[in-house]
């Protein structure tokens, strides 16, 4: 891994993620961190790293989204099987989705276990391709930034990028609920103000 991110760099980096963010099992844990501190070493851009992580991301999540949009959930449902991905599973998502709306697209890009699937009932429910992309921007740039640092100040051991970040997982939740809540205010605000335009006419 190591040589192919000093060798390939940041083009390594987007493929990597890009592998990461789609339903393929490989975990950004031994990607981001890496990278991180290859640019504490001075070998590799610290910012470049974020950006090309976050544009991988959005490449992997953007396949999931146009799988699921063009072909809906049996394609995912044919060829999901080998990647551990059940009908259980894809029945869970689309709940979780239809129940907290399309901001789930920015939680789940920083959840563990999720945030390669999320765009599965993105693409589904046929989500405004603009929004998947800001929301899915938004959720991965702060995942990738975080354990872009962590390898920048820690290293590139697996094990202590874990430990860490399990350390700052509490902060981390506080941060998108504050998000989330922000979300909810705003969009019932603009939910009362069409409504009332329309009461109006």
């Amino acid at each position: 891994m190591d040589s192919l991110l000093l060798t390939g760099q940041y083009l390594a980096i987007v493929l990597l993620m890009a592998l990461e963010s789609s339903f393929f099992p490989f975990p950004s844990e031994i990607v981001i961190p890496p990278a991180g501190y290859f640019a504490a070493r001075g070998d590799l851009n610290i910012g470049l790293v974020v950006f090309a992580g976050t544009f991988g991301s959005l490449l992997g999540a953007l396949f999931n989204y146009w799988l699921c949009f063009r072909w809906g959930e049996r394609i995912i449902l044919r060829l999901g099987r080998r990647f551990g991905i059940t009908p259980e599973r894809i029945e869970w998502l689309k709940k979780y989705f239809a129940e907290h709306g399309e901001i789930t697209t920015f939680v789940g890009r920083v959840i563990p276990g999720i945030r390669q699937y999320i765009s599965l009932p993105a693409g589904i429910a046929r989500m405004s391709i603009l929004r998947f992309s800001l929301y899915t921007c938004l959720g991965a740039g702060i995942w990738v930034t975080i354990l872009a640092y962590v390898g920048f100040y820690v290293g590139k051991n697996e094990a202590l990028v874990r430990a860490v970040l399990r350390r700052y997982y509490p902060f981390l939740f506080l941060a998108i609920a504050c998000v989330v809540a922000a979300y909810v205010f705003l969009y019932k605000r603009r939910k009362r103000v069409v409504d009332c335009q329309d009461n109006e006419k």
